[in-house]
C-alpha cells in the first residue's frame, strides 16, 4: 500500500513539474518568483534541469549562470541558501 502511494506521489510531482516546465518555455512562469519562494513539488528538482526550461537558456548558458553564482549543477531547488537563491534571481533578471 505505501509503495503504491508513493508511486502516485512521485506520479503527481513529475505531471506537475513537466506542467512547471512548459509554462517556463511559454512565459506563463516566472523563474525568479520560482526560486525565491519554491512550490513543494520543485524543492527536489535540479537548479540546473528548470535553467534549461527557461527560453533562451541552453546548456552552455544554464552552466556559465551556475558557476558565476557558485552553484554545482547538481544542486537542488531546495538545497539553495539564501545567498545562493538571491545571486541566481539577480543574474536572471538582468
Amino acid at each position: 500500500m505505501q509503495r503504491m502511494d508513493a508511486l502516485n506521489r512521485a506520479n503527481e510531482i513529475r505531471t506537475k513539474r513537466a506542467q512547471l516546465k512548459r509554462d517556463l518555455k511559454a512565459g506563463r512562469a516566472a523563474i525568479h518568483e520560482l526560486l525565491m519562494e519554491p512550490p513543494t513539488y520543485i524543492e527536489t528538482a535540479k537548479v540546473f534541469d528548470l535553467l534549461l526550461a527557461v527560453p533562451k537558456y541552453g546548456r552552455v548558458k544554464a552552466n556559465k549562470v551556475l558557476t558565476q553564482c557558485r552553484i554545482s549543477p547538481s544542486k537542488t531547488i531546495g538545497g539553495l541558501s539564501q545567498r545562493q537563491r538571491a545571486e541566481l534571481v539577480a543574474l536572471l533578471r538582468r
